[in-house]
């Protein structure tokens, strides 16, 4: 793509769970990051990379800001903000199904800190709201900014308006030749592709403060000795209390062995070779709150 005019850096930014990681795996054309009903899925800067005629978007999922509670609240927190002072355009959701709140009204203002970066917002979700909702979104959203670029309604689920998003966005970009090569889709290390996908996989119908307390630690990933076809990998699911791990192993060790199957089913596919996945429960206290334990799990 030596004749790319356009790239840049576009970050999607909103409160949790209103679809900016199924965006990003959307536009891209490939599953980057994971996704969940859960509220701050999540919880680092991943980058997925769109190439098309008229240059390079690299896209930068981000974790929902919310008020936060705990030490890597706070630092998901810091995050977000790290990345909005970096990218070159800032896409604001907000879902076609829910009315504007406090939260948006919120985050929106603060984007006033980011007088670099040029900003768009979207309503996302377009699919599970009646026309009539989604106008009346796209109204609230428009008016609480005077320099949106473009207000856009789309669906990531159908493909609604992709295809705009992604010609607005890189028409705002600056020129220059591409950042990344044309053939790859992400610069996640393999390591963290799969601890995300065996934290999708554990987080499923799980309720309540555990979906916040689940974290993955990969151990090790190795092609089995004399075979070309079987890679072994071992993880451990960290949790923060003994009744978490109870939870997660469930009856008989039931629950781990249905999310090693979910999560190996991804797995393999993306190394390539059949995988024996080894999963393991640890208990790391109030993880969340404690700076040495962050700092292992890479926060």
């Amino acid at each position: 793509m030596t004749d790319t005019q356009r790239s840049g850096f576009v970050t999607f930014v909103g409160r949790p769970n209103v679809g900016k990681s199924t965006l990003m795996n959307a536009l891209v054309g490939e599953k980057i990051a994971i996704t969940s009903e859960k509220p701050q899925t999540t919880r680092r800067a991943i980058r997925g990379i769109m190439n098309r005629p008229g240059g390079q978007l690299v896209v930068v999922d981000t974790p929902g800001v919310h008020r936060p509670r705990t030490l890597l609240g706070q630092r998901l927190n810091d995050l977000v903000e790290t990345v909005l002072g970096d990218v070159d355009v800032i896409a604001f959701c907000v879902p076609a199904n829910e009315k504007v709140g406090p939260g948006d009204r919120r985050i929106a203002a603060s984007l006033d800190g980011y007088a670099r970066a040029k900003k768009i917002a979207i309503v996302t979700k377009t699919d599970t709201a009646e026309r009539d909702e989604t106008v009346e979104r796209l109204m609230e959203v428009d008016s609480l900014r005077d320099d949106w670029a473009a207000v856009i309604p789309l669906s990531s689920e159908t493909g609604d308006q992709l295809e705009v998003l992604a010609d607005e966005v890189l028409a705002l970009m600056p020129e220059g030749p591409a950042l990344y090569p044309d053939d790859i889709t992400t610069d996640e290390s393999l390591e963290d592709r799969i601890a995300e996908i065996i934290r999708e996989s554990a987080l499923s119908d799980v309720r309540d403060e555990l979906p916040h307390s689940i974290a993955v630690q990969i151990e090790d990933i190795a092609a089995r000795e004399g075979r070309d076809d079987l890679t072994d990998v071992w993880a451990n699911v960290i949790v923060e209390r003994d009744s978490q791990k109870a939870i997660i192993i469930g009856h008989r060790g039931s629950r781990l062995r249905e999310v090693g199957a979910r999560a190996r089913a991804q797995i393999e596919p993306l190394v390539g070779t059949k995988v024996f996945l080894s999963l393991h429960v640890r208990v790391a206290k109030e993880w969340q709150r404690d700076p040495k334990h962050l700092g292992r799990l890479g926060f």
